[in-house]
């Protein structure tokens, strides 16, 4: 059966909201602040939060191999898995990819020539652009989606490498931190520009490693839970033992983040990012463990029904936020007496941009989940249904 961890749907929002702000901050130049606290080093790091989206869904992915391993119950059915993640990814990502192509980047002569436009199509549609420089960096289609094509890529692996890690768990996680690390090893060594390699899959195969083991973990703290159970006080001291571990991550976090923020020049940025990307799957998966075993103001604030429609759209959130908010400015929306208002400061261009910008990302991920998503993955659950009755 399974068991839905409303305090990670808080986690998710969270985490793609900074990644959505940081690629704003890049078109508006805005340096945000709370009173005389700058929240700049926040927004300049703010790409170090697609490493907690994937360590978050290797949590997701593998809990259920995990929990059914450890109650003896059958795993989960490799079919239905591949069948989940068609419903839930391809829909939308499809749909984005043609609305992009048609709306923006046709009408707007954004390729240069026909063999790169049918070669960056086809990439998209087999999640394979990331292995290419100019499919992954210099593509119209929205430079966002590496990471859902990275998630794709892991997802026809991951039932084979949960099973081996189920039946030898040492051996394979030794494997797998032996190949990232290796081929990190390399990249810092080897290279002197690393846009394509930083976010290649190899590069996260220990971030994935560590998602797993918090899954392990998870469970762990949960039979514990489960067996203090009418112990009010011991209730008590855990869940303020995790409520104090959960801000000590998040404090953690945010130091990481400075030194993260305080890098100088893009290939640093990126070197600092590889080096770094342990410790951050560390902190990330320490909020993940201790959330919903923190203290109940806090799991509510992290689980609710807001926080759940957050995480309901997140993904198609995600996939349409960055080619909208450069689109908003190729149609210099809004209105700015520069041409260039974010070098020149401009106000109030930049405080009414950043608000549209996430205002109309929002509602585009609104419309699309569920004028498309939704009812195509319902369309596809039947069809699946089907074919497997037949």
């Amino acid at each position: 059966m399974k068991r839905r961890i409303p305090e990670l749907d808080g986690l998710r929002a969270w985490m793609i909201f900074v990644v959505s702000w940081y690629h704003i901050w890049q078109q508006s130049w805005l340096r945000p602040s709370i009173g005389s606290y700058s929240l700049d080093y926040l927004v300049r790091s703010g790409y170090v939060w697609v490493d907690g989206t994937v360590l978050l869904s290797a949590f997701l992915l593998f809990l259920p191999y995990a929990r059914a391993h450890r109650s003896g119950s059958p795993l989960p059915d490799t079919r239905q898995f591949y069948a989940r993640r068609v419903r839930r990814v391809l829909p939308s990502y499809y749909f984005i990819l043609l609305l992009v192509f048609f709306a923006v980047a046709l009408p707007w002569g954004l390729y240069q020539d026909g063999p790169f436009l049918v070669k960056d199509l086809a990439t998209h549609f087999t999640f394979t652009f990331t292995f290419f420089y100019d499919t992954c960096v210099a593509t119209p289609l929205g430079a966002a989606c590496w990471t859902l094509a990275i998630e794709v890529q892991a997802y026809l692996l991951f039932p084979l490498i949960a099973r081996a890690s189920l039946r030898w768990p040492v051996r394979t996680a030794v494997i797998l931190l032996l190949i990232c690390f290796g081929f990190r090893a390399w990249c810092l060594w080897a290279l002197t520009e690393y846009t394509m390699v930083v976010n290649q899959l190899l590069n996260f195969l220990d971030v994935y490693v560590t998602g797993m083991l918090a899954a392990r973990l998870y469970l762990r703290l949960e039979a514990g839970r489960e067996a203090r159970q009418g112990q009010k006080k011991q209730a008590l001291l855990w869940s303020l033992l995790m409520t104090v571990l959960f801000f000590a991550f998040g404090f953690a976090l945010v130091r990481m983040l400075r030194l993260q923020a305080g890098s100088n020049g893009y290939d640093q940025i990126q070197a600092h990012q590889m080096m770094y990307r342990p410790v951050f799957a560390l902190l990330f998966a320490g909020l993940v463990v201790t959330a919903p075993f923190a203290a109940r103001p806090l799991r509510a604030l992290l689980g609710n029904p807001v926080t759940r429609f957050l995480s309901a759209i997140s993904m198609n959130y995600y996939l349409i936020h960055q080619t909208l908010i450069v689109h908003m400015k190729r149609l210099h929306f809004p209105a700015s007496l520069s041409e260039t208002p974010q070098m020149a400061g401009e106000q109030p261009w930049q405080n009414q941009y950043t608000f549209w910008a996430f205002a109309l990302s929002l509602a585009a991920a609104i419309l699309i989940t569920f004028l498309v998503e939704k009812p195509a993955a319902r369309a596809l659950e039947k069809r699946f249904t089907s074919s497997a009755s037949a």
